[in-house]
């Protein structure tokens, strides 16, 4: 993680910072960290997956009604945030914006917790999303394979679920379907690889 402190932070700032490493503008600061980890990544990917399917097409028993965007860059105020995935009810996001940011703040965020974010994820990011109204927020830590979601009430969070492992999930908003939480750990119950033969 990488911060700069010297005087608040413009947009021209965040657009000068090198493209291997996310960048957001957090309270006045420019906060910077590098791409995720495969297994951040992974989860992410198939958290994503599991919820497109019945949210965003309606397959799967679903209800259909949302569009989800990996790492979108929101400009809330003078906040620059990116989440791992967030999700917007169509109502609410009739098109996408001609820019490369999202200026009405998302329905659900989820961010993936690691190690060079996991301080900002639950700090400063969760009051930035409960400002600006973000109704729904999950926090999603594979290192220890557990899915924490909440609710926004009034100025605060409201914890509605803790899942762990391999447990099923129906959690809001998403909780017309269920999904299993093992799904986001794909090679935990792999055999490792045989040795090849080839030289």
């Amino acid at each position: 993680m990488s911060i700069t402190r010297n005087r608040s932070a413009t947009y021209a700032d965040l657009q000068a910072v090198p493209p291997h490493r996310v960048a957001e503008i957090i309270d006045g600061v420019l906060v910077t960290h590098p791409r995720p980890a495969p297994k951040h990544g992974v989860a992410a990917a198939a958290l994503g997956a599991d919820l497109m399917a019945p949210f965003q097409w309606g397959r799967s028993g679903g209800p259909g009604g949302w569009i989800f965007v990996v790492e979108p860059e929101l400009h809330i105020g003078s906040q620059v945030v990116v989440p791992d995935l967030a999700g917007w009810r169509r109502e609410r996001l009739p098109r996408l914006p001609d820019e490369a940011y999202f200026d009405l703040p998302p329905d659900w965020v989820c961010e993936v917790a690691s190690p060079s974010t996991e301080a900002y994820d639950r700090g400063p990011k969760r009051r930035i999303y409960a400002e600006a109204g973000v109704a729904f927020l999950w926090l999603l830590d594979p290192r220890s394979e557990v899915l924490e979601t909440f609710s926004l009430a009034g100025e605060r969070w409201l914890l509605t679920g803790t899942f762990a492992g391999r447990e099923d999930v129906a959690a809001p908003p998403f909780d017309a379907i269920t999904f299993s939480l093992g799904d986001l750990w794909p090679f935990d119950d792999a055999e490792p690889a045989a040795p090849s033969d080839a030289p």
